[in-house]
C-alpha cells in the first residue's frame, strides 16, 4: 500500500494515550497508515504521494463538534451578519449599518447568535433606537441568545406585528405606553416566538442555499472543524430542508463529516413523527459524510426545559411523562439511539425516571443515547445516566450566560455548571460542542477556552480549576465520536481512523490560555484530502468559491472576528496601494479597539497593506 498523502515535521497530538506523539502521518483511502516519525510514514512514499512539510507546526485530530445545529445553519450562513467575537457595540453596530446598506428589499440584516453584551466593550446591548439610526429602511433582526430579538421599526412593519397583535403562546411582544410594539420579543418561557419570527423573513433560492451551505463548512473547516453531529433544530423539516445537504454529500462537496438527528416538528403529534420516520428511515443509513444518528434533540415538546437564566426555571408541564413515555418506547423497540435537550437537574430527574421505566419493559441493553446541555445535573442523576448506558453532550451555553446564571443563582453555584469533572470521574461518555448557531458561536475555540479557562466571553470567571488542555481536547475529539455511534473511527490519529487533521496556526498546548480564542486551522484535512489551506498552506487548499448572492454579509465579513497579532504602526505602514486606505484605517484611527483587531474584518475587503 502506498500513501495518498503524508504530513511531515509536525508536533502531532494523537489524543491516543497508547502513541500520544508523532512528528509525521501517512494516508491512503482516507485512513491513517502510519503515525509515527518521519522514516515510518515516509516509508509509504510512491512517485504519486503527495508530502506537505508542516514547518513544526501543531496538529491534532480533527474537531468534532457533538451538538451544531450545520445543516440548517447551511441553509442560513449567507444571510447573517456576525457578531461573533465582535470587540465594541460600535464596531458591530457599524458593520450593521454597513451591511444595511448593500442589503437589497425585500431582504433583512440577521444577527443571529454567537454573541453577547459582556464581549463589548459598552457591556450593554443596542438599542432599538441605535437599530433604527443604522438601518432606517432595511428590516433588521437581531436575536440575543435565547431570551429575546430586537427589531427596528422596518422589521416591525414587514412581520406585521401592531398595536392589536396579540402575545404568542410562550412569547411577549413588548408595547410602550401607548400600546405600540417597541421592537422587543421576549421568550416566555420559551423560544417560539423567536424561532417563529425569524422564520417570517425570505430565505434564499436553491442555488443560493447550496453556496451558502459550502461557505458555512469552510468556515468550519478553517477553524479545525471535519465533524458535526447535527440535532435538529426548530423549523428544520425532514426531508424538505435536508434536500441541499444530501446533494452536497452526492456531489462529493461535503467537507465536514455529518451525523444528523430527526427533530419532531409537530406538537402533541411527536409520537406520529417518529413512527413515520422509523418506518422510512433505517438508523445510520448514509456515507461516512452524511448518516443518520436517530431521534432528537426534540423528542417531545413538554420536555424542553429551555434555558433563558433571565427567567426563573420553568415547570414542565404535567403531561410530559406521558408523552414522553411512548415516544422513547418506540425508540428503544425500533433501536433508534436519540438525544433529549435537558438544562436543569429536576427535568433531568423526571426524564430518568420515564427512561428507566421504559429500560424495565425494553431494555436499552447498550443502545446510545443522551441527554444535551445539563448544566445543572446532581450527582445522583449522573450515576442514573451512567446506570442506563447514556452520556452526556455539553456546550459551552455559559461562556455566553454565565453572568446570568450568576446573578439569578449565585457564583457557588456556578462553580460546576455543567459538572464536567464529575461526569468523566463517573465513566460517563462525554463530548463538547456548541449548541451553533443561534445561541453559541460555532467557534470550537471558544468551546475550548472556556473549558480550559473556566471564563466567559466577557470575561468572568466561573470555575475555581478548568479543564487540563489535553482532557478539552479528547471532549472535543474521540469524546464526541462516541455519540454518532463511531468511537474507535474517529477523533484520533491512529492507524485504522479516519484521517481527519487540523494543522493550527499556534500551539494550543503552550500558548497564553486568552490566546486560546485565537487559534485557527492553517491547514484542514478530511479524509485525506485538503479542504483548506491558507498563509503557507493556501496554494496546497482548493480556492474558495465566490460567495452568492454577492450581497451577502460572508462577502465582506467572513465568519467569525479574527484579532491578528500586534504590528508595529500598522497604520502608518499603509502605502496608499490597498483598497480601504483612508476608510479603514481611518477608522481604526478612531476607535479604542487596537488597531490589530481590524485585521481581519479589512482584510476581508483586499487590504494589502497588513500581513496575514
Amino acid at each position: 500500500m502506498y500513501a495518498d498523502l503524508i504530513l511531515t515535521n509536525g508536533r502531532f497530538h494523537t489524543v491516543d494515550r497508547e502513541k500520544p506523539e508523532a512528528t509525521a502521518v501517512a494516508i491512503a483511502d482516507g485512513k491513517f497508515i502510519a503515525v509515527g516519525s518521519e522514516a515510518e510514514a515516509m516509508a509509504f512514499r510512491a512517485g504519486a504521494t503527495r508530502v506537505i512539510d508542516l514547518k513544526g507546526r501543531t496538529a491534532i485530530p480533527g474537531l468534532n463538534d457533538s451538538h451544531l445545529h450545520l445543516i440548517r445553519g447551511g441553509l442560513n450562513y449567507n444571510l447573517e451578519l456576525r457578531w461573533e467575537g465582535v470587540p465594541s457595540l460600535a464596531d458591530a453596530l457599524r458593520l450593521l449599518k454597513e451591511q444595511a446598506l448593500r442589503t437589497p428589499s425585500p431582504q433583512w440584516v440577521r444577527v443571529v447568535g454567537g454573541w453577547n453584551e459582556f464581549q463589548f466593550a459598552e457591556k450593554r446591548m443596542p438599542t432599538i433606537e441605535e437599530l433604527n439610526q443604522a438601518a432606517p429602511d432595511t428590516p433588521v433582526f437581531v436575536l440575543h441568545l435565547y431570551d429575546r430579538a430586537l427589531l427596528n421599526r422596518a422589521a416591525l412593519r414587514v412581520v406585521g406585528y401592531t398595536k392589536d397583535t396579540p402575545n404568542p403562546p410562550g412569547g411577549e411582544i413588548v408595547r410602550d405606553s401607548k400600546g405600540e410594539p417597541t421592537g422587543m420579543l421576549v421568550a416566555r418561557p420559551n423560544a417560539m416566538i423567536l424561532y417563529a419570527t425569524l422564520a417570517k423573513g425570505p430565505k434564499l433560492p436553491l442555488e443560493y442555499q447550496v453556496n451558502s451551505t459550502r461557505q458555512f463548512m469552510r468556515e468550519l473547516n478553517r477553524l479545525g472543524v471535519t465533524s458535526a453531529i447535527d440535532a435538529g433544530g426548530g423549523f428544520q423539516n425532514y426531508p424538505d430542508d435536508y434536500q441541499v445537504i444530501e446533494q452536497l454529500e452526492k456531489d462529493h462537496q461535503l467537507t465536514v463529516r455529518i451525523a444528523y438527528n430527526l427533530f419532531t416538528q409537530k406538537p402533541k403529534e411527536e409520537l406520529a413523527d417518529f413512527k413515520n420516520w422509523t418506518s422510512s428511515v433505517k438508523y445510520g443509513q448514509g456515507s461516512d459524510f452524511l448518516r443518520h444518528n436517530g431521534a432528537g434533540e426534540m423528542l417531545v415538546f413538554s420536555a424542553a426545559d429551555f434555558e433563558d437564566f433571565l427567567e426563573p426555571r420553568p415547570d414542565l408541564p404535567g403531561s410530559m411523562e406521558a408523552e414522553l413515555e411512548p415516544v422513547v418506547r418506540h425508540l428503544v423497540e425500533q433501536r433508534w439511539p436519540f438525544r433529549l435537550h435537558a438544562t436543569y437537574d429536576e427535568s433531568i430527574s423526571r426524564m430518568l425516571d420515564v427512561f428507566e421505566k421504559v429500560n424495565r419493559d425494553i431494555p436499552f441493553n447498550g443502545l446510545h443515547w443522551f441527554f444535551d446541555h445539563c448544566e445543572t445535573i446532581s450527582q445522583k442523576n449522573i450515576e442514573r445516566v451512567r446506570a442506563l448506558g447514556g452520556g452526556i453532550a455539553i456546550q459551552d451555553r455559559m461562556a455566553f450566560q454565565g453572568e446570568y446564571f450568576v446573578d439569578r443563582y449565585g457564583k457557588q453555584a456556578a462553580e460546576a455548571t455543567p459538572p464536567i469533572k464529575r461526569m468523566l470521574a463517573e465513566g460517563v461518555p462525554v463530548g463538547a460542542g456548541t449548541d451553533a448557531t443561534r445561541v453559541s458561536s460555532y467557534n470550537p475555540w471558544t468551546s475550548l477556552y472556556w473549558m480550559v479557562s473556566g471564563k466567559t466571553v466577557g470575561g468572568l470567571e466561573l470555575y475555581p480549576e478548568g479543564l487540563s488542555r489535553t482532557t478539552a481536547l479528547e471532549l472535543y475529539t474521540h469524546g464526541s465520536a462516541w455519540f454518532s455511534n463511531e468511537q474507535g473511527r474517529k477523533g484520533m490519529l491512529k492507524v485504522g481512523q479516519m484521517a481527519d487533521v487540523a494543522v493550527l496556526s499556534a500551539d494550543y498546548f503552550s500558548v497564553p490560555e486568552d490566546d486560546i480564542k485565537a487559534i485557527e486551522s492553517v491547514l484542514t484535512v478530511v479524509d485525506g484530502r485538503v479542504v483548506f489551506g491558507s498563509g503557507d498552506f493556501e496554494r496546497q487548499a482548493p480556492s474558495a468559491i465566490p460567495v452568492l448572492p454577492d450581497w451577502s454579509p460572508v462577502a465582506k465579513v467572513p465568519g467569525h472576528w479574527r484579532p491578528q497579532a500586534p504590528l508595529q504602526n500598522a497604520v502608518h505602514q499603509c502605502a496608499g496601494s490597498c483598497g480601504v486606505h483612508g476608510h479603514g484605517h481611518e477608522r481604526a484611527r478612531q476607535s479604542s479597539v487596537p488597531v490589530s483587531d481590524f485585521q481581519g474584518f479589512w482584510g476581508a475587503f483586499g487590504c494589502s497593506c497588513f500581513a496575514f
